[in-house]
């Protein structure tokens, strides 16, 4: 029970010391997360209340099921452009059947991740390589930054890629709206300003450091009231400033999602996709925090977590959620101890869907926009490019596709390539292995790479070291490598495979493995083992390349040598010991 539920755990030792630190996160948190839960709806394309809506349920059931202390889960930038994206296909923004797809969405995201988690499938994450993941997200904030631009200048424009998104801008400027533009001229300008000048300048006239700090995470709050007294005094409205109107108030009640199978045909990928995105994220956030003091989260608790999150928002009327990494330090820097921070949160959350919802009539989108801008502009970061360019050509180049392919034909296919590409480079780097022609060190028992370090070698003996397991997609490789070295040097009588770096040898590879004994046999030369490891050998052992091996297995690649050279390498013994690197 408590691997399921961990608020069986922490729950117990909850004091009124704990329950004072969760409160005042819960407090910075919701305050922060209100215009973000009301500008994340509107980037997804669903009407404001609808974010509200999803900042409630989901967080009270990760509550009970999450094992993060400091995850604050709810609506984000990413799941809410890839909601857009996906339901922007099958119905129009706006209607009822748009909501219920998206409703429709969360449902099958988070049944996905239920599954997945009580399949214990957490290493699914390992199939968005880094850079991948860091290439799809940072085009994902220019995306989501370029299709509020429309907002910020109270333009008419659609698109779901770049070059739509900037060719639908450039098609409508001439309807510019003036009173528009300066309200999120404004509203962008003193966000971003609040990020880093509002707390010193606060400081400078006196204020208390947890003030200050709680000022900056109010800035978003301020800058909505500000904006909705601006537009309520001077009847901006009436001059073209689009406003978010009438906001539903209360609760949501509970409901089933729309349960037609062609409908979750259509959003099957897509869910799929959203979900691995989301608790990629999730995760990645978890961990950081949790690392910072000395705490482990479960990946497969949190796969169950998240999908029963999503599974609440569905039947609370929201859309697909997911670990917050903005929200998530927030939370952590407030000192939230447990995840009954979250809870708390919700609790606040639902208070303000009761009784401040009226007063958003007035709200200008500009405001909302110029909060999502500046949100996502932090996501973006094109100098990690330079830097895995400098450390791995390869990753950065999957980072660069993963950029292009994702602005240029939109977020599901850029998270698709990015998912292909991570395979394709695992692949391509495993079918490909580094290894090793090795010699001894003198005044050693030791080997190490001819190429690296000053060896002695014995010319009638092959010693080969290869640094990766044994699978389909190295097996070629694996024969070529021996047969060109073998058929390079007529003095070779035998080929010794050293093997500490391989962990497993599929039947693809075992296949290889006999080809090359058989084919070394008819050449005269004998295939020796050195080093195997004993889980791989409990396999060999029940093959038929031990029977046929023309040669014998080592306990250690010294062995193998003092049995086939046995002058040489006793002499190599003997001789001083020196600086072996070339």
């Amino acid at each position: 029970m408590k691997r399921f539920f961990p608020i069986l755990t922490w729950g117990r030792d909850y004091s009124r010391m704990t329950f004072e630190a969760d409160i005042v996160a819960a407090v910075i948190v919701t305050i922060m997360l209100i215009p973000q839960s009301l500008a994340y709806a509107l980037l997804a394309g669903l009407p404001p209340e609808v974010g509200l809506y999803a900042s409630i349920a989901p967080i009270l059931i990760y509550t009970v099921l999450g094992t993060s202390r400091a995850l604050a889960v709810g609506p984000v930038a990413v799941a809410s452009l890839m909601t857009a994206a996906a339901v922007g296909e099958l119905a129009q923004r706006g209607t009822p059947e748009y909501l219920g797809a998206a409703i429709a969405l969360a449902f099958l995201s988070g049944l996905m991740l239920l599954g997945m988690g009580l399949l214990r499938l957490g290493f699914i994450a390992s199939f968005l390589s880094h850079p991948v993941i860091s290439g799809f997200i940072s085009a994902s904030g220019i995306l989501i930054a370029s299709s509020q631009i429309k907002h910020l200048l109270g333009v008419s424009a659609n698109g779901k890629t770049l070059p739509e998104i900037v060719t639908s801008l450039v098609g409508n400027i001439a309807s510019i709206n003036i009173p528009t533009v300066l309200i999120g001229a404004l509203a962008t300008a003193f966000l971003f300003w609040s990020r880093k000048g509002l707390k010193p300048f606060l400081k400078a006239r006196g204020m208390k450091e947890r003030l200050a700090g709680l000022a900056v995470r109010a800035a978003p709050v301020s800058a909505v009231v500000v904006t909705i007294l601006l537009v309520w005094l001077f009847g901006l409205q009436g001059w073209g400033v689009k406003i978010v109107g009438d906001v539903p108030q209360g609760l949501p009640m509970p409901a089933m999602p729309p349960l037609e199978l062609g409908l979750w045909t259509q959003l099957a990928l897509p869910a799929l996709l959203i979900s691995i995105v989301g608790y990629v994220e999730t995760i990645s956030v978890a961990q950081t925090l949790a690392a910072k003091r000395r705490q482990r989260i479960d990946p497969d608790q949190e796969l169950i977590a998240l999908g029963g999150a999503n599974l609440g928002s569905a039947f609370s009327g929201g859309f697909p959620v997911t670990g917050g990494f903005a929200r998530s330090v927030v939370n952590f820097d407030a000192g939230a101890a447990t995840p009954a921070a979250g809870a708390f949160t919700a609790i606040g959350m639902a208070i303000a869907t009761l009784t401040l919802t009226p007063a958003l009539y007035f709200l200008p989108q500009a405001t909302l926009a110029a909060t999502i801008v500046v949100a996502v502009l932090s996501l973006v970061d094109l100098g990690a490019i330079k830097r895995t360019f400098a450390y791995c050509p390869s990753d950065a180049a999957a980072m660069v596709a993963t950029i292009l392919v994702t602005l240029i034909f939109g977020v599901e296919t850029g998270i698709s390539a990015g998912v292909g590409l991570s395979i394709l480079l695992h692949l391509w780097r495993s079918s490909r292995p580094h290894y090793a022609i090795m010699g001894q060190v003198p005044g050693t028992e030791h080997f190490r790479n001819v190429d690296r370090h000053r060896v002695e070698t014995v010319p009638e003996v092959l010693s080969i070291r290869i640094d990766e397991s044994l699978w389909f997609p190295n097996a070629r490789f694996l024969e070529d490598t021996i047969y060109d070295r073998v058929a390079a040097d007529p003095r070779i009588r035998h080929v010794v495979l050293n093997c500490p770096a391989i962990n497993f040898i599929d039947a693809s590879a075992l296949e290889a493995l006999e080809a090359v004994n058989a084919q070394l046999k008819d050449a005269g030369v004998k295939l020796h083992l050195s080093e195997v490891k004993g889980p791989v050998m409990d396999r060999l052992v029940q093959s038929d390349l031990i029977t046929h091996m023309g040669g014998q297995i080592y306990l250690t690649h010294y062995d193998a040598l003092r049995a086939l050279a046995p002058e040489i390498t006793a002499a190599t013994l003997t001789q001083p010991r020196c600086e072996t690197a070339k």
